[in-house]
């Protein structure tokens, strides 16, 4: 799917309805177009889209380093020390309950630390998920190019009020026809995390029957939710992103817990990884070098401080295909945050790989994309060493450890498909279970078992 974003037209602007009356409305909209100009306008029946959107305060306050648990848009203990920590510091009366003056002082703090580059790496990861410039473009990214049914949940962090829902639709223009418009329809429900789960059924009931259905949970991934339980069970595929996860290793063993229970989930992160594994394989494809892979037993993967999903997933992955056996992990600390992590292989040999969280002064669009790897041997006659790099800089960290003239190095060039709503866009055209990824998955929580 190509997700070049088109320009989008309003057939019907957002309007207040009750649940009752979403499909009435909806109905009601496309019977009048029908009978008005059938030609102009056509509904979109493709698939459906659930989106769960966190609320802004809890991505905030965890951007801003006052809250570090999940960002859940579920209100907490946690949630209320750090709404009040924040209430605190902007010298605001210290409730711990949410209030639209909080969020409204903390768009502001967040607008100028991001300006004057005051966020720690770990906040980034937490403020990535945060992006007031753009609410809403990767989904109308995805309409303009296959237009569908998009759902938005959207918790709130206030008092139970009940949901209140908003419906609209817009139409992506066709250059190439522009009399003849397919249009996606908006379905926004907004309340508590309980207010919403309270209605589940209702929700699966909005999607359009017979067509494949998707739950896009921006979020950590909460199998105590039962909200995100009833949505798992429901739907086709569940697609996360843990680029943004802020507690990074319990929420990896969260996913390999879900798609171990048999429920189909991916993840956009993993995509991101393609380039890195496929260099790692075509390394190894001369016949020359082929049985040499088994000759690795040194791994050194360095990415950007922050979130150390990629390098965990890209380690599960590699050990997964040479039948390494997870047996130690220790967190060695200091300014690049060094995990060394031990494995066996299937004739006992010990393996060790280390992970190196490099500070980057770069924003970055995505938090913890890895900079370089090195796969070498302690065996000084084996022809192994191969050294992959997304920049010069991340080629030269890995040369400086000697032996660089006997190392195949590639490049991994930067790809503009790697950005969320493309990848997203690719996604929603496979929902079926992917083998290697449950695979490589299952031995990175392996190894977080050990952490």
């Amino acid at each position: 799917m190509v997700t070049t974003k088109s320009p989008i037209v309003s057939l019907q602007a957002p309007k207040d309805v009750s649940i009752e009356e979403i499909e009435s409305e909806l109905r009601s909209l496309w019977t009048s177009l029908g009978n008005d100009d059938e030609s102009t306008a056509a509904r979109a029946a493709t698939f459906s889209l659930i989106v769960y959107e966190p609320n802004a305060t809890q991505q905030l306050l965890a951007a801003l380093g006052f809250y570090t648990g999940p960002v859940d848009g579920i209100i907490g203990p946690r949630n209320h020390a750090a709404i009040s920590a924040a209430q605190k510091a902007y010298n605001l009366e210290s409730t711990g309950e949410y209030t639209p003056e909080l969020l409204e002082r903390l768009k502001s703090e967040f607008a100028t630390a991001k300006s004057a580059d005051k966020l720690t790496p770990e906040n980034k990861t937490a403020a990535v998920q945060y992006s007031p410039d753009s609410q809403g473009a990767i989904a109308d990214a995805i309409a303009s190019a296959n237009p569908c049914r998009i759902i938005a949940l959207v918790p709130s962090l206030g008092q139970d009020e009940g949901v209140t829902a908003q419906v609209s639709a817009y139409c992506p223009i066709n250059k190439k026809d522009k009399e003849s418009l397919i249009c996606c329809e908006y379905i926004t429900l907004s309340g508590t995390v309980d207010a919403l789960a309270r209605i589940g059924g209702i929700i699966t009931s909005l999607t359009i029957g017979d067509l494949p259905k998707f739950v896009w949970w921006k979020a950590a991934p909460n199998p105590e939710s039962v909200l995100y339980k009833r949505l798992a069970d429901y739907c086709d595929s569940i697609i996360v992103d843990s680029s943004t996860f802020v507690d990074t290793q319990a929420d990896l063993k969260c996913i390999a817990s879900t798609l171990n229970q048999g429920i189909i989930l991916a993840d956009l992160n993993w995509r991101r990884l393609a380039p890195w594994q496929e260099l790692s394989a075509e390394a190894f494809d001369p016949p020359e070098r082929r049985s040499e892979i088994y000759e690795v037993d040194q791994v050194t993967i360095d990415y950007q401080k922050g979130n150390k999903s990629q390098s965990l997933m890209y380690l599960g992955w590699l050990a997964s295909r040479l039948n390494w056996t997870p047996t130690s992990y220790q967190q060695q600390g200091g300014d690049y945050d060094i995990s060394t992590i031990g494995f066996n292989d299937s004739n006992g040999k010990v393996v060790k790989a280390e992970l190196a969280a490099i500070p980057t002064a770069d924003w970055g669009e995505v938090p913890g994309d890895l900079i370089s790897l090195k796969l070498s041997s302690t065996n000084l006659k084996a022809d192994c060493c191969t050294v992959l790099c997304s920049s010069t800089t991340g080629c030269m960290r890995m040369e400086a450890g000697g032996g660089a003239q006997s190392c195949h190095i590639e490049q991994v060039a930067p790809l503009f498909d790697q950005k969320t709503e493309e990848l997203l866009g690719q996604q929603l055209q496979r929902w079926g279970r992917e083998v290697l990824y449950e695979e490589s998955m299952a031995v990175t929580a392996k190894i977080l078992d050990l952490a």
